[in-house]
């Protein structure tokens, strides 16, 4: 069988599998090994060559951010300062109109900017925004969906475990990445406030009878809020800091990260020996997850190469006058429908490989199509029908909120996946707004 026509074949499969119900990283590996067999007619090349493949996948130093900067997001939750940030915001925003919503969009925000795990987010808001809401009289789908949407900034601002996956399928600075996420993602912030102001002006009935402002009087001095930013400050300075001003690489940054936020919870009193195991377990089952599903991409894409997909791919663009807009636009519809029923890990290790060799024949920035690629991948996690975050947040809910469904999510989230399509159009049209501070 022709090379091409088994790669061709491999890619129609996957998703077959995948559709299935085939776990991602299973079925990345599965076709690597067949294909390259059927390819090359031998499979000790097989083995041996997805072999190399495993070892060099994990094998750079770079890599070692994934686990550090997933302890010290894991870290930070259990040190509670999602709650600490809420509440200040909670405070700042209390005289506007739905300010709740803009003060749980605030507080992702910050709470973003030391975590970069989206799924941390929604978990640790829905626990402390969505009762307070609640409370106040604002919607269920309101509360929910403001906790969905706003999740997603924990993968846009830096650090993002996402970025760092995508520098090291593209082999491009994680810095550089890092500082380029940093523009999109306190302009989302902003649009997603606009946003809540628009609603609660505008369709009351969805934002709900909280929405009007709160004249009750301050339960927090301007020092009090203060004491409490504090440290999420300092971890943010400490880290972001010394990664942009050159004195420490991201894995370092990583590091001192991770050392930082281990001193800020038990300093706290919110660690003890029990928990701090529980942690290192969840970050060792988390980088176990992320690396097995790397491996099974750079098999994947050696596959590809091997068998000529790509380059019949990128032939096929440049034959058929599409052009880098025509891939571009095909690129972001294919990765928003991917995000229908699969995570945005396994979305990015299965497109990236396939497009990188046509990226680079246009000679695109890499860096501003990161960011583009991140904007259509987390736009997935809050659509039907699997939309990961939307099931952290009903799986966190539990029992205490059963009259709270699926469907009340996704519609409380879809006002906020409209503001982050248009957050994506924004940076296509302009990628300056990614790649200004570089």
């Amino acid at each position: 069988m022709d090379a091409t026509i088994v790669g061709v074949v491999s890619v129609g499969l996957m998703l077959v599998l995948i559709y299935a119900g085939m776990h991602v990283g299973v079925a990345l590996a599965l076709l690597s090994f067949g294909g390259v067999w059927i390819i090359r007619g031998d499979p000790g090349i097989a083995a041996n060559m997805l072999t190399q493949a495993a070892n060099d996948a994990i094998a750079d130093y770079i890599f070692g951010v994934v686990p550090l900067f997933v302890l010290m997001g894991l870290l930070v939750s259990v040190a509670d300062i999602g709650r600490d940030t809420f509440d200040v915001a909670h405070q700042a925003f209390r005289r506007v109109r739905g300010g709740l919503g803009i003060a749980t969009v605030a507080a992702n925000a910050v709470f973003a900017a030391i975590t970069g795990i989206s799924i941390a987010s929604a978990a640790v808001f829905t626990k402390v925004a969505v009762p307070e809401m609640l409370r106040h009289g604002y919607s269920a789908r309101f509360a929910v969906g403001v906790v969905a949407g706003s999740s997603v900034l924990g993968m846009l601002i830096p650090p993002s475990l996402l970025l760092i996956l995508y520098g090291v399928l593209t082999e491009k600075s994680v810095g550089d990445l890092f500082i380029a996420g940093i523009s999109p993602g306190v302009l989302l912030a902003l649009l997603y406030a606009a946003g809540i102001l628009a609603m609660g002006r505008f369709t009351p009935g969805f934002v709900g009878a909280g929405a009007g402002a709160d004249d009750a009087p301050a339960t927090m001095s301007v020092a009090q809020m203060g004491a409490r930013l504090v440290p999420v400050a300092l971890l943010v300075a400490l880290v972001l800091g010394g990664l942009y001003g050159g004195l420490f690489t991201p894995t370092e940054a990583g590091a001192v990260g991770a050392a930082g936020a281990l001193v800020l919870a038990l300093a706290k009193r919110r660690l003890d020996w029990r928990g701090l195991w529980q942690v290192l377990v969840e970050t060792g089952r988390i980088t176990a997850a992320v690396c097995f599903l790397i491996i099974a991409a750079s098999m994947y894409s050696r596959m590809l190469a091997i068998s000529g997909v790509t380059e019949l791919l990128r032939t096929l663009i440049v034959d058929t006058g599409l052009g880098f807009p025509g891939l571009l636009a095909i690129f972001v519809v294919v990765v928003i429908v991917l995000g229908t029923i699969l995570d945005s890990s396994s979305i990015m290790l299965i497109t990236i490989p396939l497009v990188l060799p046509a990226l680079l024949g246009f000679n695109v920035d890499l860096v501003w199509f990161g960011i583009v690629t991140l904007l259509a991948v987390e736009i997935g996690l809050l659509t039907p029908p699997f939309g990961i975050a939307v099931f952290v947040i009903k799986a966190t809910l539990g029992r205490e909120h059963p009259e709270i469904t699926l469907n009340d999510i996704f519609a409380g989230a879809a006002p906020f996946a409209l503001i982050m399509f248009a957050m994506l159009l924004l940076v296509i049209a302009f990628p300056q707004l990614s790649t200004a501070l570089l």
